[in-house]
């Protein structure tokens, strides 16, 4: 359900100005798009996670 750090350092040198650039609104864009794909495909898999759902 989280990012791994190397999938992570993947979106930062693919989207990334210059080298360790973490935060231009493209980098930024790409991980939180990441993070809600990860969400989708998990909440489509367990559909009664709630909790997650939540964020609690």
């Amino acid at each position: 359900m989280t990012i791994t750090t190397e999938r992570k350092a993947k979106l930062v040198k693919e989207y990334g100005r210059e080298k360790g650039d973490t935060g231009s609104p493209e980098v930024q864009v790409a991980i939180l798009t990441e993070r809600i794909n990860n969400l989708t495909d998990h909440f489509q898999a367990n559909h009664k996670d709630n909790h997650s759902r939540r964020g609690c």
